[in-house]
């Protein structure tokens, strides 16, 4: 049993089918990078996971649990980190911790020990007692990964985990993936850097208007393009058709800039 099993899943709104006929596994302490362009269906089938969505049709299993009929449990097997800070501005990091561990039912002592190691592991003691509001972009994003990490959980789902972030928080982010992996877990993200994907995934998945067009290590994407020794991004634009429209749009600047 693989920790995400997803087949055959659809999602549409309204009209716009965001998510179709995708399937998909991640395994066994495994790094999962999904890749696609804007609008590719990425967030949506994220979001179906943690069952904060319903799909049109489909199923999605979390360690052989059903996203659909068991979101509760799902969620007590997974941290996950959205795209968007959804964070109580007027509450401190500690605060929120405090509050994340008593509805999960988590013994308080413990609790308070794991997030105070992993604050420190992260770099982020001296900010554990601020508001939210005054912290950075990069500092929010640790205060998301603590709260997605108390619980010990087996698969973290991080959607856009490296937006906005600098070097050194960058790097602390990569290195926690990495570390959690090596304790048997595994990790499903979501990412347009396509150098965060190259360096860091074991295998990535490629959709593009809500569909897999490629899957693999970067070795088999790389035969799947026909593009012996190429770079994932270099990749991922023959494998989305969007290889001759970037050049097109280069040569159209080049020309614009010599006139």
């Amino acid at each position: 049993m693989n920790p995400i099993e997803i087949r055959n899943l659809v999602k549409s709104y309204g009209h716009l089918i965001a998510v179709n006929n995708l399937s998909f596994d991640v395994r066994e302490g495994e790094i999962y990078g999904l890749l696609g362009p804007n609008g590719a269906g990425k967030t949506t089938t994220l979001k179906v996971l943690m069952g904060l969505l319903d799909p049109d049709s489909g199923t999605v299993n979390v360690f052989g649990i059903s996203s659909v009929s068991d979101p509760i449990e799902v969620k007590k097997r997974v941290g996950y980190v959205p795209e968007e800070q959804l964070l109580y501005n007027s509450l401190t990091s500690r605060e929120i911790l405090e509050f994340v561990a008593s509805i999960r039912g988590l013994d308080y002592f413990h609790a308070k020990n794991r997030v105070t190691e992993m604050a420190r592991a992260l770099d982020f003691t001296s900010h554990y007692n601020k508001p939210i509001v005054t912290l950075s972009q990069g500092n929010k994003q640790k205060a998301m990964l603590l709260i997605a990490m108390l619980h010990a959980p087996d698969l973290l789902i991080l959607d856009e985990p490296f937006s906005g972030l600098d070097v050194r928080t960058t790097r602390i982010m990569k290195d926690v993936i990495r570390i959690h992996t090596e304790k048997g877990g595994s990790v499903l993200l979501s990412t347009h850097i396509m150098e965060m994907a190259e360096g860091l995934c074991d295998r990535v998945g490629i959709i593009d208007e809500g569909v897999l067009v490629a899957e693999g290590t970067l070795e088999e994407l790389r035969d799947q393009a026909e593009s012996e020794g190429a770079t994932l991004e270099n990749v991922f634009l023959k494998l989305t058709g969007e290889e001759e429209e970037v050049r097109e749009g280069v040569d159209a600047l080049r020309e614009a800039l010599d006139n």
